[in-house]
């Protein structure tokens, strides 16, 4: 089986650099899609790297279930800049009597269950803060592809991993213990803006006390240590969210998330697999206190 799985591992990897033989990889929708968005910023894969691990296997009759994850380091030439994008994927494999049939990626669901709540920012409370955008920076990238144990791991946790690294640029926390008041974590309770994709996007949008952002119009505007916000369906109720950790060749962002976790990936997230055409994107400058 591991041979197998490491085949087909080989032929991914040189699809993505070589592009030939394409037809034959139509189910691997983000792979073509990656391509594509990479060919339109004049940028290109020169190289990939690959590892993978084993997390799981499964009975199911005379069929066997491999659930691994491989860690891709893309190696993007664009013009003359060079960068590597790195994610976490997670596969299952499908095997009938030893031979492999079925090779998908598991598609993590990187939009949050959506609360029925509202944001409550009615304190009169000072707080005054400057934000370390290199520090939020650089926790993004200590954990891009880890969970930090001072802090509760979600299932789906992007929102709560940008929490962390605004958290780690000195932004004040405040609200608790209220759940539905401003933002905040204290280890086992936390607020609805920390965790929740759509909450935390009315708090940057409202907020006047402890964190604060400006909304800018488009991406180009965006300094590291910013966030981008993501209506993957377009219906007004926001779903994602992403720390900006660098710039490409032509000043737009690169970013870190969880959950499907990723490493400068293109902000866009055109080829992830909760991409539709109806996307929506909020894109806010941290602001430090008045």
């Amino acid at each position: 089986m591991r041979n197998q799985l490491v085949t087909r591992l080989n032929e991914r990897i040189n699809q993505y650099v070589n592009e030939t033989d394409f037809l034959q990889y139509r189910d691997e929708k983000k792979m073509v899609n990656k391509i594509k968005s990479l060919k339109e910023r004049f940028a290109e894969i020169v190289h990939v790297k690959a590892w993978g691990n084993v997390t799981g296997t499964f009975e199911q009759g005379h069929r066997t279930a491999v659930d691994y994850s491989v860690h891709y380091q893309y190696f993007i030439k664009q013009k003359k800049f060079f960068y590597i994008e790195e994610e976490v994927e997670q596969r299952r494999a499908w095997f009938d009597q030893g031979q492999i049939y079925e090779d998908k990626e598991v598609l993590n669901n990187v939009q949050e269950a959506m609360l029925p709540v509202e944001i409550q920012l009615d304190s009169q409370e000072r707080l005054e803060y400057s934000y370390d955008r290199l520090k939020a920076v650089q926790y993004a990238e200590r954990w891009w592809n880890s969970r930090n144990p001072a802090y509760k791991s979600f299932d789906v946790d992007c929102t709560n991993f940008i929490s962390q690294c605004l958290r780690a640029g000195n932004a004040p926390r405040w609200g608790a213990p209220n759940r539905s008041r401003g933002w905040w974590y204290t280890g086992n309770n936390w607020s609805y803006s920390w965790a929740v994709a759509n909450s935390l996007r009315l708090y940057l949008s409202k907020s006047k006390t402890g964190l604060q952002a400006r909304e800018v119009k488009s991406p180009e505007e965006l300094l590291i240590g910013d966030v981008i916000c993501y209506d993957f369906e377009g219906d007004g109720r926001f779903n994602h969210n992403t720390i900006v950790t660098g710039k490409d060749l032509y000043g737009m962002p690169l970013v870190n998330a969880h959950t499907s976790d990723s490493r400068l990936r293109y902000w866009a997230y055109e080829d992830s697999t909760a991409y539709t055409p109806n996307i929506k994107y909020k894109f806010f400058t941290i602001v430090d206190s008045n």
